[in-house]
C-alpha cells in the first residue's frame, strides 16, 4: 500500500518556507508593542499575502461551489452528509479524548460512533443525539498538544487551509496520519472514496460558513484581523472545553467536526481585532 505522507510533508514545507516577518515596534512605543504581542502575528506580511491568495481562490471557486451546493442540494441531504463526515472523524476524536485523559468524553465519542455507524446508517443520521441524548464534540491533536503544555507559536495563515499556528498545523498532520481511514484499504476505489470525502468536507465546511464569512467581508474594516482574532478565541475555548467563542468561520487546521449539524451562532466578539487566549484550564 502506498504511504500517503502528503499532510505531514505539506506541513513541513510550509513551516520551513515561512518568511517575511513583521517589524517589531520600538520599545519607546509600549502601546504598539503590546498590540504586536497580543496579535501574536510576527509573520503578518506573509500571512496577509496568503490570505489574499485564498480570498481569490474562494471568490472564483469555493464560494460559488458552496452556493450551488446550498441551492441545489436539499437540507436533509446536506444534513446527512454533514453527519456522515462527523462520524468519520469519530476515531480521531476518540484518540484525542484518550490522550487528554478525558475518559467520559471518550466513552461518549465511542458510543456515538457505534450507534450512528449502525442505527444511523453509517452515520447519515445522528441517532445518538436524537434518540439517546449523547451530544457530540470536536477534538484534535492540536488541542491535545495544548493540554500537554505545548505553546501555540506564531499565528499562521496557510494556503487553502486558512488560519492556524505551528501547534495546530502539526496536530493536523498527526490527525491525518493517525486516522484509521488513512491506512484502511487500498486500490483505486478506496483512493476515489478518500478524494470524495475530502471534496465533500471542503464543500460542506464552506457552505456552513457562507453567511458568516459574507457578513465578515461586508462589515469588517479588516477581515484578516477579524478572522485572526476569531480563530484564536475559538481555539482557546475549544481547548478549555467551554464551547465555541467564535463561529466556524474561524476554522482552519484546528477543526474537529463531530457535532452533527449544529453550527455556532455569530457572536459580537468576532469583530474584535486582537485576542489573547487564556491558558487551558482543565
Amino acid at each position: 500500500m502506498p504511504i500517503r505522507f502528503g499532510p505531514l510533508l505539506a506541513a513541513a514545507l510550509i513551516i520551513v518556507g515561512l518568511a517575511g516577518c513583521a517589524t517589531r515596534p520600538p520599545a519607546s512605543n509600549p502601546e504598539a508593542v503590546a498590540e504586536f504581542e497580543a496579535n501574536n502575528d510576527p509573520l503578518e506580511p506573509w500571512n496577509r499575502g496568503i490570505y489574499a491568495v485564498n480570498e481569490a481562490v474562494d471568490t472564483v471557486l469555493l464560494r460559488p461551489v458552496a452556493v450551488a451546493y446550498r441551492t441545489l442540494v436539499p437540507p436533509p441531504v446536506r444534513e446527512g452528509v454533514r453527519n456522515a463526515l462527523g462520524n468519520l472523524r469519530a476515531p480521531t476524536i476518540f484518540m484525542n479524548d484518550l490522550l487528554q485523559g478525558e475518559m467520559d468524553r471518550a466513552g461518549r465519542t465511542g458510543a456515538r460512533f457505534l450507534i450512528n455507524s449502525t442505527l444511523g446508517l453509517g452515520g447519515l443520521i445522528d441517532v445518538a443525539q436524537w434518540q439517546f441524548g449523547i451530544a457530540g464534540h470536536g477534538e484534535d491533536f492540536g488541542q491535545t498538544l495544548a493540554v500537554w503544555g505545548v505553546g501555540e507559536g506564531p499565528f499562521l495563515f496557510l494556503p487553502l487551509l486558512g488560519p492556524s499556528n505551528p501547534r495546530d498545523l502539526l496536530g493536523f498532520g498527526v490527525d491525518a496520519v493517525a486516522s484509521p481511514w488513512f491506512w484502511f484499504g487500498q486500490g483505486e476505489v478506496v483512493e476515489i472514496l478518500r478524494r470524495v470525502r475530502t471534496g465533500l468536507t471542503v464543500i460542506d465546511t464552506r457552505e456552513r460558513v457562507l453567511d458568516v464569512l459574507d457578513q465578515v467581508n461586508a462589515t469588517s474594516l479588516d477581515p484578516y484581523s477579524t478572522l485572526r482574532s476569531a480563530y484564536r478565541q475559538r481555539r482557546a475555548a475549544e481547548i478549555r472545553h467551554t464551547g465555541p467563542a467564535a463561529p466556524e468561520a474561524a476554522g482552519g487546521t484546528g477543526f474537529g467536526a463531530g457535532l452533527g449539524v449544529s453550527v455556532p451562532a455569530l457572536v459580537p466578539r468576532l469583530g474584535s481585532d486582537s485576542a489573547t487566549p487564556q491558558q487551558p484550564q482543565r
